[in-house]
């Protein structure tokens, strides 16, 4: 058995994996099907692929219809960064043109935290856990 997080996009898939993997190194798409001629999104965009963050397995599938929904904070990308440097840039990349749902900063369950959407809508909560 296995656990994958799927992750629609709606005609914007490109874009934010473009982002992803400029701000994760270890972000990686390893299958990809794109659109062909005559299909419902233009011709080379992403349709569905597979990818790997971290070891964690993701199915990114493109949808060509404007639903009436888009993905919801409460179900987010929590990633424990190695460092302040790393968990500050990766927060201003994000979260530009995106919004903020809580800044940066020392909460007590973490050493620094801070929550975010990104400008395609997907929630990202990026922790440096404390010290062990």
């Amino acid at each position: 058995m296995q656990v994958k997080t799927h992750v629609m996009f709606q005609g914007d898939a490109d874009e934010a994996l473009a982002l992803y993997r400029s701000v994760f190194p270890a972000f990686e798409i390893t299958v990809e099907d794109r659109y062909g001629e005559g299909e419902a999104l233009p011709e080379g965009a992403i349709k569905l692929a597979s990818g790997r963050f971290a070891g964690h397995e993701l199915i990114i599938y493109n949808s060509p219809p404007i639903h009436d929904f888009k993905f919801t904070p409460s179900m987010s990308l929590y990633v424990e960064c190695d460092s302040v440097d790393v968990l500050d840039t990766a927060f201003e990349q994000l979260s530009g043109n995106g919004q903020i749902l809580m800044p940066v900063g020392e909460y007590g369950f973490s050493a620094r935290y801070g929550w975010l959407l990104d400008p395609f809508g997907l929630s990202w909560q990026l922790s440096l856990p404390h010290p062990a």
